[in-house]
């Protein structure tokens, strides 16, 4: 499943490329592009959605998500649409997920780690506990049982998704694993988060206004369960 804003660029190399590897269906999620993605993806095989009105990188990540699960699909990977992930890396996803029955496999590539980002993870290990080596990557397999957790309203409001799904999740007692892939450089544009000191920083805040929420959240849950309400 792919995520799609003005990508038409890469999306068809994308899709296509993931066909060779998998040869599974592909979805990519037009959030209301204004160029050419959903003409590249179709030309390229893949079933669009088309969102008329744009709904951010979790938004068109969830309607992807619900896609997959009101259809049955037995798990769903999400892949960017600018071409940094390796299609050939998917079957290692795949192969994590079998080998350690996981509810989720994260593709993480350690080297692409500038000094903003290994910064950001040492410190958001401390805050949430999960001991993962990459909380952004957008290359992730979730199964049925994900699935059904990030389609349901409670995942709707999740502005950053990426430590945010994890929090969920990992909440919800699902086994979270990661498997080292190889990523490609950006064909073009930058990082929606780390393009600059400026943009970290307030990534950090916010994410951290997040971490906090979600655990107060699960201790008040955890003391309602207690009393028995």
């Amino acid at each position: 499943m792919i995520p799609a804003r003005d990508e038409v660029a890469t999306v068809g190399a994308v899709v296509s490329g993931i066909r060779a590897a998998l040869g599974c269906a592909v979805l990519v999620v037009d959030d209301a592009s204004t160029d050419g993605t959903a003409s590249a993806a179709q030309l390229a095989g893949a079933t669009v959605l088309r969102l008329p009105i744009g709904q951010g990188a979790w938004g068109a990540s969830q309607a992807g998500i619900r896609f997959a699960e009101r259809n049955g699909y037995r798990w769903v990977i999400t892949v960017d649409a600018d071409g940094q992930h390796d299609p050939a890396s998917l079957p290692l996803l795949l192969a994590r997920q079998a080998q350690e029955s996981a509810n989720v496999v994260i593709g993480t590539c350690v080297e692409r780690l500038s000094l903003p980002k290994r910064i950001a993870w040492q410190y958001l290990r401390m805050l949430t506990g999960l001991g993962l080596r990459d909380f952004t990557s957008g290359l992730r397999l979730y199964d049925a049982s994900a699935m059904r957790i990030l389609a349901t309203p409670e995942a709707s409001l999740l502005d950053f998704q990426d430590v945010g799904v994890l929090m969920l999740l990992a909440g919800k007692g699902l086994r979270i694993s990661e498997t080292p892939v190889t990523m490609r450089a950006r064909i073009e544009g930058h990082s929606r988060v780390f393009a600059s000191w400026a943009m970290v920083a307030r990534y950090m805040f916010n994410t951290t206004i997040l971490c906090i929420s979600r655990l107060d959240i699960g201790s008040r849950n955890n003391a309602a369960k207690a009393r028995g309400t």
